[in-house]
């Protein structure tokens, strides 16, 4: 049995609540505002990552967004349909297939993201005094700080 030291402050439990809390609903009112409607979250995320991290095997795609192989392999089934992404050999194996962005996917994923970017930049704007701006970008840090620890 743990004695209460073993146990995380209060404040780091509403903290996580909060923060848990506030990300998703946000996560939800960004989608809301691009045109992600006929594409799922993780087909988003997908996308996302190829726009910042280039051409990936479906097995790296799969560890990155923490799925299975089986259900990456589904996602980018999808994509492919939808003509957003195209697989072509693996200049370095030849064995192997790469994941890309087709220039559709490409601007899909960069006007979802330019909308969603300029949505929130204009809400913090009008709604967040210069000191609230702020107070957000230092918690943008900390929590940076707290992903990569």
């Amino acid at each position: 049995m743990s004695n209460d030291s073993d146990q995380p402050p209060g404040s780091a439990v509403r903290a996580a609540q909060d923060v848990r809390v506030v990300v998703g609903r946000l996560r939800r009112r960004l989608r809301s505002v691009s045109d992600a409607d006929d594409i799922t979250l993780s087909q988003a995320s997908v996308l996302a990552r190829l726009v910042k991290d280039g051409p990936a095997a479906t097995s790296a795609l799969a560890t990155a967004e923490g799925v299975r192989h089986q259900s990456m392999a589904a996602t980018v089934e999808s994509l492919e349909r939808l003509g957003l992404v195209a697989r072509r050999p693996d200049p370095t194996d030849r064995r192997r297939r790469l994941v890309a962005l087709t220039a559709a996917g490409r601007a899909r994923a960069e006007g979802d993201r330019q909308a969603r970017q300029e949505w929130l930049a204009a809400a913090l704007g009008e709604r967040c005094t210069e000191e609230e701006r702020q107070t957000v970008i230092a918690a943008m840090a900390v929590l940076e700080r707290v992903i990569h620890t």
